[in-house]
C-alpha cells in the first residue's frame, strides 16, 4: 500500500476534480503490476494496474489507495466490474471514497462477487493525500490554503505598501509550484488595484517545464466592482484547469452598467449575497465548488486573510517567512480585521510542520474549519 500512496502523489496538481489514486497488483510476494490516475478523463489507477498485470492478476490481491468506483455518471467506465473479471482474489482498500455515488457500494459490490475486501490499510496516508477531494466531497467547497510571504516579525508589506520582494527567488519558485497545484487563486480587489497581479504560474528560467503545469481560474473578490477591466488579473485564456480564465465576485451594489461592461469583455462576473456590506465568502466558495473547484488558493492581503479566517474557512495555512525585520505601527501585518479581546479568541494551528526554502523558513499547519 505504500507503494500504492507514492504513485497516486504523482498526480498530484493533475487529476482535479478527480482524487489521486493509485493501485498495485501482488501475486505471492511479487508485484505485477502498477497504476495511477493521471488525468480527468484518463484510465483509472486499478484499470491501469491490472492491465499491467494481465493474467497474472487472477488469484492476486490488489492494494488500491481510494475504494473502487462502481457507478457510470463519469466520462470512464466503472472500475469494479473491471475488478471482478480479472479474476483478483483479494481487493485492499486504504480508505472509503466519500463520493456518495461511491461510498461503500464499490465494496459491497465487491463483496458479492466473493471477493475478500479488507479496509483501512495506511487509512492516515491515504486521507492526507486527498484530503483536498474529501473536504470538496464532504462539504462542497474547496479546501482553502492561505499563503502569505512575510518577514520574521509578520509584516507582508511596508509602509508604502511595498512587497517586492520579501521572501527570496528559491520561495517564490516554491509558491507558484504550489500555484500550478490548486484549481484557483483568490485576491481581493485591494491587491488588485495596489498591485495589478497576474497570478499565473511562472519558473523564471525554468520555461521549458510550464506548458506541463496547470494555470490556476483567478478569482477576484470585488463588492462594488471597482476593478478596471484592463486589469493583468482579467487577461483571457491563462487558465488550463477548471473554470475559465478569471472570475470576479461582488454584490449587488455593484452598478449595473459595469457588471455588463465585464461580461461584454468576457469576464465572468457572480453576484453573491453580501454579508456585512462585502461579498460572502462561503457563498462564494460554494459557488466555486458547484463549478468543480476542489482547492482555492487565498493570496490576498492583510484583510481578505482576516475575512476567510473569521468566515472558519481556512484549512491550512502557509506562511514564508523571511530573515529579516521591519517593525513599525505602520507596516501591513498578515492578518488584518479587529484583533481578538483575549488570547482565548487565537486560532490554534496543528500539524505543524517546517521547512527551508533556500534563505527562507516555510511553515505549514491546519486549522479546524467552523460549520458546513
Amino acid at each position: 500500500m505504500a507503494l500504492a500512496v507514492r504513485l497516486a502523489a504523482k498526480g498530484r496538481g493533475h487529476t482535479s476534480p478527480n482524487p489521486m489514486v493509485g493501485a498495485v497488483v501482488v501475486s505471492g510476494r511479487r508485484i505485477v503490476g502498477k497504476g495511477y490516475h493521471r488525468r480527468p478523463g484518463g484510465p483509472h489507477a486499478e484499470v491501469l494496474a491490472l492491465r499491467s498485470a494481465g493474467g497474472r492478476a487472477h488469484g492476486a490481491t490488489l492494494y488500491v489507495t481510494l475504494e473502487p468506483c462502481h457507478h457510470t455518471s463519469k466520462r470512464t467506465p466503472p472500475c469494479v466490474p473491471a475488478i471482478i473479471e480479472s479474476g483478483l482474489r483479494r481487493v485492499v482498500v486504504a480508505i472509503r471514497d466519500p463520493n456518495p455515488l461511491v461510498s461503500g457500494r464499490g465494496i459491497s459490490r465487491l463483496r458479492r462477487a466473493g471477493i475478500q475486501v479488507t479496509i483501512g490499510c495506511l487509512r492516515e496516508e491515504a486521507e492526507r493525500l486527498n484530503e483536498i477531494y474529501c473536504h470538496w466531497m464532504r462539504t462542497g467547497r474547496p479546501f482553502v490554503i492561505m499563503k502569505a510571504a512575510m518577514t520574521l516579525d509578520g509584516k507582508i508589506a511596508a509602509a508604502s505598501g511595498e512587497s517586492r520582494w520579501i521572501t527570496g527567488l528559491v520561495a517564490r519558485r516554491h509558491a507558484h509550484r504550489l500555484r500550478s497545484q490548486v484549481d484557483a487563486v483568490m485576491v481581493g480587489i485591494g491587491t488588485v488595484l495596489r498591485d495589478d497581479p497576474q497570478l499565473t504560474v511562472r519558473l523564471g528560467d525554468r520555461r521549458s517545464r510550464a506548458p506541463r503545469l496547470r494555470q490556476p481560474l483567478r478569482v477576484v473578490v470585488d463588492s462594488t466592482l471597482r476593478i478596471s477591466p484592463a486589469a493583468h488579473v482579467l487577461s483571457p485564456g491563462a487558465s488550463t484547469g477548471p473554470g475559465s480564465g478569471s472570475v470576479v465576485a461582488t454584490t449587488a451594489r455593484a452598478p449595473r452598467a459595469r457588471i455588463e461592461r465585464l461580461r461584454a469583455k468576457g469576464v465572468p462576473v457572480v453576484v453573491l449575497p453580501a454579508q456585512h456590506g462585502r461579498v460572502s465568502l462561503r457563498a462564494c466558495l460554494t459557488h466555486l465548488g458547484r463549478m468543480g473547484i476542489t482547492s482555492l488558493l487565498i493570496e490576498g492581503g492583510s484583510e481578505l486573510n482576516a475575512s476567510v479566517l473569521r468566515a472558519g474557512l481556512v484549512n491550512r495555512v502557509l506562511f514564508y517567512l523571511a530573515p529579516t525585520l521591519l517593525g513599525g505601527r505602520d507596516a501591513k501585518g498578515v492578518i488584518g480585521g479587529q484583533a481578538p479581546q483575549r488570547l482565548a479568541g487565537a486560532l490554534p494551528l496543528t500539524d505543524l510542520r517546517t521547512q527551508r526554502i533556500g534563505r527562507d523558513l516555510l511553515i505549514e499547519g491546519a486549522l479546524q474549519p467552523r460549520g458546513n
